[in-house]
């Protein structure tokens, strides 16, 4: 069934907007905000993550037990499919950096920026920073809002993924240091495997022997982030080479993006063949 959840994902991210009706957050962040405020929870960062993670994976998963056995399975099928597209990044990624690509091939490096800040919250000091900074947030935002997501949901179900989602969202809304810090460590244990697997994916479908010389060194770190990771391997990958404005600078993303796909067809063709032998 997880493999066909996850065709179901792909024409539902194509041809629906199921994924806008579906991604509401304002109940969980509206807790979340809720249990900082209060006195008993504010020192207890592990508690609030028992409560506002942990407790809502232990029900999903209660709930998947009752419906898994329930006409062969398919009362489960709808629940997986909304798990796993709540689970699903925010936003629209190739729309938000429309703004951009558009002030870039112009040569707009002033309208460039604002657009970044207001759209894709990034700042630079120079034109070739901002293009790669706009570079590593394609490469992370498509890690984190489907790459890890269909990874954990396909070797460990929708519990997985939602967890995942959760621990991201409590990471970057929470006003609590502490409890923003442990969502971020075990956000970044989530991380550490399906990065790597993504880079060695990247190394077959982009430049290897580049992707091998860096991942020799990183392979095993647990102290390097999977954003940078990801961005570190992205770029030489798909040889984006040095950062340019213009029409040249807008291919170099077109050319991280036709990377990421060639990797997303890489990986769903692995799931199809896994299915098939076991």
């Amino acid at each position: 069934m997880s493999f066909l959840v996850l065709m179901l994902v792909l024409w539902v991210e194509k041809f629906s907007a199921l994924r806008q009706r579906v991604q509401r957050d304002g109940f969980f962040l509206g807790q979340l905000q809720r249990l900082q405020r209060q006195r008993k929870w504010a020192d207890s960062p592990w508690a609030i993550l028992l409560l506002i993670v942990v407790l809502p994976a232990v029900l999903l998963a209660l709930l998947l037990m009752i419906l898994q056995p329930v006409a062969y399975g398919l009362l489960a099928l709808p629940v997986h499919l909304w798990v796993v597209i709540y689970s699903l990044g925010r936003g629209d990624l190739q729309g938000s950096l429309g703004p951009f690509r558009d002030a870039w091939r112009r040569e707009d490096s002033e309208g460039a920026l604002l657009v970044a800040r207001r759209d894709l919250a990034l700042d630079a000091q120079t034109p070739a920073e901002l293009l790669g900074q706009v570079q590593r947030h394609l490469l992370w935002q498509a890690f984190q809002s489907f790459f890890v997501v269909i990874f954990w949901y396909f070797l460990l179900g929708p519990v997985a993924a939602l967890v995942y989602r959760l621990l991201a969202l409590v990471a970057e809304h929470s006003a609590n240091p502490a409890l923003a810090e442990q969502a971020s460590q075990m956000r970044h244990a989530f991380d550490w495997l399906p990065v790597r697997i993504l880079a060695a994916s990247f190394a077959l479908v982009g430049n290897f022997v580049a992707v091998s010389r860096i991942m020799l060194n990183e392979l095993l770190s647990w102290e390097i982030s999977a954003a940078t990771l990801i961005d570190r391997v992205g770029r030489v990958a798909a040889d984006t080479g040095p950062a340019m404005a213009g029409p040249e600078g807008v291919a170099s993303l077109d050319h991280l993006w036709e990377l990421l796909l060639r990797a997303a067809v890489l990986w769903y063709a692995a799931f199809a063949l896994w299915t098939l032998l076991f």
